[in-house]
């Protein structure tokens, strides 16, 4: 089953790098931007619960399409842009076996128990 969840998360960040491609930024543009919801993880210096809380917000794919919806009707390329990255990463993260995560520890995601 993990490998039908990578493969689906897969297409889901080639079509953020396809829609990343139809706007005007310049390319490196995604790459410099890629780790920005990492950011995120500061919650982690308050508490667990907190640090949940506020990776999941910034990691749920939710969040992301919101902001890209709101972003295309407004016509405003900064929203696009900020939805396409969050959903990038989200994307990326789960490839990688981060998933979204449970308040008691780091490591205990909604995928796996990371190593």
């Amino acid at each position: 089953m993990t490998y039908l969840i990578k493969l689906e998360e897969l297409a889901q960040f080639i079509l953020a790098i396809w829609l990343f491609a139809q706007m005007d930024f310049a390319w490196w543009v995604f790459p410099a931007c890629i780790l920005l919801p990492d950011v995120s993880m500061v919650g982690y210096a308050v508490n667990t619960k907190v640090g949940a809380w506020v990776y999941n917000l910034f990691h749920h794919k939710t969040l992301a399409i919101t902001i890209l919806i709101v972003g295309f009707s407004i016509s405003n390329d900064i929203l696009l842009l900020a939805g396409i990255i969050l959903f990038a990463h989200s994307a990326m993260d789960r490839i990688l076996g981060y998933g979204l995560k449970y308040p008691d520890s780091f490591k205990h995601t909604h995928l796996e128990q990371m190593g």
